[in-house]
């Protein structure tokens, strides 16, 4: 029975935010039609009206039919299967996301693990010695790190190893010059072409995933099955692993899944920084260009992964630790 509530208000969470979505996105100033239209009028010197008509008849949608039957259409579609057709890119949604996911889900998935593991370790370190100098040196660097953009950390590495040094290329996932497919030379430049955005992301999320494991683990370190293993002579790296680790590390799970659920909304400064074909990428021009059918896609997507990585992240808890199960 729980899992039946449990995955009817996962549906119905979906079916909520995919609504509230539909609306904001329509309320939103401007439309594709006028977007297209004014760009008409700038570049082409057509005058408004010939430019609307044009628009409309280019991108096969009306704004003045009404909302009600606008969601009407969307939700039939959905029922079906269909996310619809871009407006910009004149490719079905599900095509776009397709071929723009993977690219996304290679720089976070890599950084995010990197950082969170790093993170965790030095979290650990530094809670066993938080009385040296190791402790100031990583809140600092947290604190730095952590309120600094990773846009402006990316341009900070473009303009170092880039532009200055010549190090490593800039933009693109990689050279156009390689023959895409399972080949040394285009492994090895989508490798290179992914470092600095990579590092852009671990550079300013280690610091969060260290501090937070820190306060878990002194926490940890206070309770009294701590001070047992101590009185018992175990070897301090058990202590640290077996029973400070496990048991600070699982509020963190949590976080961990919504960190993987969110990245597949990609990092629509980063990708467009780096000109990174990702999820973010194609979602900012979606929004400049309001490419409503392409927006609605993608953060339906983002919905559904959101929402499915916490009830993973709930199952994971459940399985990590032994009091859920039994509360339970």
């Amino acid at each position: 029975m729980a899992w039946v509530r449990r995955i009817l208000l996962v549906v119905l969470t979906i079916f909520f935010a995919m609504t509230v979505t539909f609306v904001v996105i329509r309320m939103m100033p401007g439309n594709p039609v006028e977007t297209l239209a004014m760009d008409m009028v700038r570049n082409q010197g057509v005058n408004y009206d010939e430019a609307y008509a044009r628009a409309k008849s280019m991108l096969n949608y009306d704004p003045d039919i009404p909302l009600t039957q606008q969601y009407v259409r969307y939700v039939s579609g959905l029922l079906k299967g269909n996310l619809g057709e871009s407006m910009s890119f004149k490719r079905p949604v599900t095509e776009v996301i397709a071929g723009a996911l993977p690219w996304t889900l290679l720089l976070l998935s890599v950084s995010l693990l990197i950082s969170f593991v790093i993170g965790i370790f030095i979290g650990m370190y530094v809670a066993w010695k938080r009385n040296t100098i190791v402790d100031p040196i990583v809140s600092i660097y947290a604190s730095i790190a952590g309120s600094i953009p990773d846009y402006i950390v990316g341009l900070l590495l473009i303009l170092l190893f880039a532009v200055n040094l010549h190090w490593l290329p800039n933009r693109g996932p990689y050279d156009p010059s390689v023959t895409p497919g399972f080949n040394w030379p285009y492994i090895s430049s989508v490798a290179e072409h992914a470092i600095l955005p990579i590092s852009a992301y671990i550079i300013t999320g280690l610091g969060a995933w260290a501090l937070a494991m820190k306060g878990n683990a002194i926490s940890v370190l206070g309770e009294d099955y701590i001070t047992a293993a101590r009185a018992r002579g175990l070897p301090q790296r058990r202590i640290i692993t077996t029973y400070v680790g496990r048991n600070a590390i699982l509020p963190l799970i949590t976080n961990l899944a919504i960190s993987f659920g969110m990245m597949f909304g990609g990092s629509p400064l980063i990708e467009n920084i780096f000109v990174y074909p990702g999820v973010g990428y194609f979602l900012n021009q979606a929004v400049s260009r309001r490419d409503f059918t392409l927006m609605q896609g993608m953060f339906l997507m983002i919905t559904v992964a959101v929402v499915l990585a916490n009830l993973v992240a709930e199952i994971l808890y459940s399985v990590l630790d032994p009091r859920i199960r039994q509360e339970g």
